[in-house]
């Protein structure tokens, strides 16, 4: 009877490096999602919509047209929309950058900067500049090694974590569930320190969000570009 053959084993070295790889990715998630979170709060805060969490926006939506509200109904419907054209922007940007971060997360910077220097009464066309950036800032980072990841939403990382507890209560031991929580942190403490912010500066607050993406962004060079590829959509 011939011997089976030897099971193949993994290198050290690429061990090792999936780890970092996995560490500086869920990094720059929590980074992005306060980044988000902080958006959020302050756009939520000073104009009454919400500017990357659109099931909240959704439910709105469907309240306005239950009430007859024309006018809301048609402000909600452009943002839902607006938010949807960004994330395909967000995409295309992305390929055209080279699927590096640094050119996302300018673009992102200079759009909340835009929004808070936006100077008259009606903030509608800073509201929507701000949800162009945050729905660009989804092409930022899809998954790291392999775990699907969101930054602007954080349904459904709960949803994730709550499916992944359950199969840890049954005996099953999945790695990466947990990891879950790290989005949905990131998005809980930006958007107090939006909150914060708001209550001194206004929307005038989305220049700290706009620095905060530029500074984000010349991080991101430190990343070895084919961890990028690996973290941002194909």
């Amino acid at each position: 009877m011939l011997p089976s053959p030897p099971t193949p084993r993994t290198h050290p070295g690429l061990l090792n490096t999936r780890k970092w790889r996995g560490r500086i990715g869920l990094g720059l998630v929590a980074s992005l999602s306060v980044l988000a979170g902080m958006t959020d709060a302050i756009g939520f805060m000073a104009t009454g919509d919400f500017v990357s969490f659109m099931s909240g926006n959704t439910t709105r939506l469907a309240v306005a047209i239950s009430d007859g509200d024309m006018g809301l109904t048609l402000r909600l419907t452009l943002c839902i929309a607006t938010f949807i054209a960004a994330n395909a922007l967000g995409i295309v940007v992305s390929r055209l950058g080279g699927r590096r971060a640094l050119p996302l997360l300018l673009c992102i910077a200079t759009l909340l900067c835009a929004a808070a220097a936006w100077p008259f009464a009606n903030h509608l066309p800073a509201l929507l500049a701000a949800i162009v950036a945050m729905g660009m800032l989804n092409a930022a980072v899809e998954e790291v090694n392999g775990l699907p990841v969101g930054l602007t939403y954080v349904t459904g990382a709960l949803s994730r974590f709550g499916r992944g507890l359950g199969r840890w209560m049954l005996g099953e031991r999945r790695n990466g569930w947990r990891v879950q929580l790290v989005p949905w942190t990131g998005m809980l403490v930006g958007a107090v320190i939006g909150a914060l912010l708001e209550h001194q500066l206004g929307i005038k607050a989305l220049l700290v969000s706009g620095g905060v993406s530029a500074l984000l962004g010349i991080a991101s060079l430190k990343i070895p570009h084919r961890w990028q590829l690996g973290y941002m959509p194909r």
